[in-house]
């Protein structure tokens, strides 16, 4: 009877092992509806953690929520678990629209795996509903404010319609206060989106100008109408206003490739050199300080330094990165100078 009892000891801890690994299985498998079947009468704190997550994958939130916050904190489970029920909760807290409570865990995941694709796509998606959510809001509850033309007026320009944007841009500056910032400077954007055509790029300009005239230390601003005179052909009057965006922010790669540019214009190698190897230092990625920087140094005679350059942009070509870059800069969330 003794042996009995002994063996029923080892056994009964090995078969409840063993249900919780088929459930495993089953959940991995999508099979949520007979892993909860395996999962349940568990005691182990894997079996709970699991069955907490079937149901959270079973649309049944309210069920899971607090064995899923207890199992995510558990320093009973290995991290691969953790991770699983951290995903689940964080989940069950987005599609609540409880979208602070859903940052934590996703924050707290993304500190353990930086580098997750799952945990990256989670906060993304949530970023997206309180965005959508906000808009919403914002279009119920304040539909006459110059806020609604101004955020309809950058969905205007992310999917490429250039007019309605200006349109948009023009009444928001029409109902903000006198002195808000950055409406002329994106209706300025508008305007080039919309036409490079001459009044285009003079209407441009003034908006530009405008922006400058509320902050005068917009660097970007004076790079934008610098850009433009440029096109107008008068190189002096863009290189001060490239020399005051360099000013005002030393480290504004593109504007020191612009000015490297029109020092390359007139035969200043040396001078074009200096600005574009800082531009490299501050903007590592750039095709085109790299570019700009490799034909300096070709005219300076530098064939080493050229050739070095070559390679590396050439590296920089073939890298994954570089279709990514196109791809936000389509959507419009490529990071601005």
């Amino acid at each position: 009877m003794r042996a009995i009892s002994i063996v029923l000891l080892l056994v009964v801890p090995l078969l409840a092992q063993n249900t919780v690994e088929h459930g495993v299985d089953l959940f991995s498998r999508g099979e949520y509806a007979q892993a909860e079947k395996a999962f349940a009468g568990q005691s182990s704190s894997r079996g709970k953690a699991f069955l907490a997550m079937t149901r959270a994958a079973l649309g049944r939130c309210a069920d899971a929520e607090q064995d899923l916050s207890i199992s995510f904190q558990s320093t009973a489970l290995q991290p691969a678990d953790r991770r699983l029920a951290g995903l689940a909760l964080a989940r069950c807290s987005t599609a609540a629209q409880r979208f602070a409570d859903s940052a934590r865990t996703l924050y707290a995941l993304q500190e353990k795996f930086p580098d997750d694709a799952d945990i990256l796509y989670e906060i993304a998606r949530l970023h997206l509903r309180a965005f959508n959510g906000s808009v919403e809001q914002m279009f119920q509850r304040a539909p006459a404010s110059y806020r609604v033309n101004h955020l309809s007026a950058e969905i205007f320009e992310i999917q490429g319609r250039a007019s309605e944007a200006v349109a948009e841009y023009r009444k928001a500056l029409e109902k903000a206060p006198p002195r808000t910032l950055n409406l002329h400077y994106r209706l300025g954007r508008a305007l080039l989106m919309e036409s490079h055509e001459p009044a285009a790029l003079e209407a441009a300009r003034k908006e530009f100008e405008a922006e400058l005239a509320l902050n005068p230390n917009d660097p970007v601003a004076e790079y934008q109408v610098a850009q433009i005179l440029q096109v107008q052909q008068k190189p002096d009057e863009a290189v001060t206003r490239l020399e005051r965006a360099i000013e005002l922010d030393p480290n504004f790669a593109e504007a020191l490739i612009a000015l490297a540019r029109n020092k390359l214009d007139r035969n200043d190698a040396a001078g074009a050199i200096t600005l574009l190897e800082q531009a490299v230092a501050q903007a590592p990625k750039s095709e085109s300080a790299h570019y700009s920087l490799m034909l300096a140094y070709r005219n300076a005679g530098r064939r080493d330094d050229a050739k070095r350059m070559q390679q590396r942009l050439d590296a920089l070509q073939n890298a994954d990165g570089g279709e990514f870059n196109q791809f936000l800069r389509r959507i419009g969330e490529a990071p601005q100078p």
